[in-house]
C-alpha cells in the first residue's frame, strides 16, 4: 500500500495468486484520500529545522567543551561522551573552593543519604534537599558507567542484591562516582583506570576466579559429554562403577 500526501492512491493485496482482475474478487482498487497531508508536510519540515539546529548546537558545545582546561577530566569517564560531559562539567563547574571536600559534593547532588535524628530517635533517609540539575547530571552517567566499568557494575550488582530498587542503587553508584571525581578535579588530572585503586583490586580479584572456572568448567563438561555418550552407547556410566 502506498501513501501520497494530498493525493489518491491506490491499495492492491499481496496475496498469491490474487488479481485486480480475478473474477469474483469483488474489489478492483481501493482509493484513501490524505486530507492532513499539508499538516504532515509541515511538521516535517519542523522537525527537520529543529533536527539541524540541535545539531549544530551540540557541535558549538563540543567544540566549547574542548578549548576548557577541565575538559579532559570529564571526558575520560566511562562512558561520558559529550553530552554527559558537558552536563556534569555544567553543574560541577571549576571553582575547586565550592565543594572542599567529597563528601560536600555529594551531599549537594542528593546521592548521600539525610540522617535526622532526635533524642534517641535515628532516621536516614532520601535526601529532599539537592540540586536536582546536579543529581540528575550524576546519576545519568552513574547508570551509564556500569556498562563500561566493571568497578561500577560490581557496585549496582551489590546494591541491587540488598534489595534497593533500581533508582537508589544508581545514586548509590554515583556517590562513589562523585569521590573519583572529587579527586580527579581537585587534582586535574584525567580518569586512569590503571590507578583507580579500587577496579584493580577487583579485577585482581576476578582474574583467579575466571581461571578456574575456565579450566575446571572445560574439565567439567568435557566428563560430562564422556558420560553422556558411554549411556547412549548402552554401557554403564563412570558413576555407576
Amino acid at each position: 500500500m502506498r501513501f501520497s500526501a494530498g493525493r489518491s492512491c491506490t491499495a492492491r493485496p499481496a496475496c498469491a495468486g490474487w488479481s485486480a482482475d480475478s473474477p469474483g474478487s469483488g474489489v478492483t482498487e481501493v482509493t484513501i484520500e490524505r486530507p492532513d497531508g499539508p499538516v504532515v508536510e509541515a511538521l516535517l519540515a519542523t522537525l527537520s529545522t529543529v533536527v539541524e539546529q540541535i545539531k549544530a548546537l551540540s557541535e558549538q558545545i563540543a567544540e566549547q567543551l574542548a578549548l576548557h582546561a577541565d575538559a579532559h577530566i570529564f571526558t575520560s569517564l566511562p562512558r561520558s561522551g559529550t553530552v554527559s560531559a558537558v552536563g556534569l562539567f555544567a553543574e560541577i563547574g571549576d571553582c575547586r573552593a565550592r565543594y572542599p571536600t567529597p563528601e560536600s559534593l555529594a551531599c549537594l547532588a542528593g546521592v548521600a543519604p539525610s540522617t535526622r535524628q532526635s533524642g534517641k530517635h535515628r532516621a536516614v533517609g532520601f535526601r529532599w534537599a539537592a540540586d536536582k540539575q546536579l543529581r540528575d547530571a550524576v546519576c545519568d552517567f552513574a547508570g551509564d558507567s556500569r556498562h563500561a566499568n566493571p568497578w561500577a557494575a560490581d557496585l549496582y550488582r551489590r546494591a541491587i542484591s540488598r534489595g534497593h530498587d533500581h533508582p537508589h542503587a544508581v545514586r548509590i553508584l554515583a556517590r562513589a562516582w562523585l569521590f573519583v571525581i572529587w579527586h580527579c578535579w581537585q587534582d586535574r588530572v584525567a580518569y586512569d583506570p590503571a590507578k583507580h585503586r579500587a577496579l584493580q583490586a577487583l579485577n585482581r580479584d576476578l582474574a583467579p576466579a575466571a581461571c578456574h572456572r575456565a579450566t575446571h568448567g572445560w574439565s567439567f563438561s568435557t566428563s560430562s559429554d564422556r558420560s553422556s555418550r558411554a549411556r547412549v552407547a548402552g554401557s554403564p556410566s563412570p558413576s555407576s562403577r
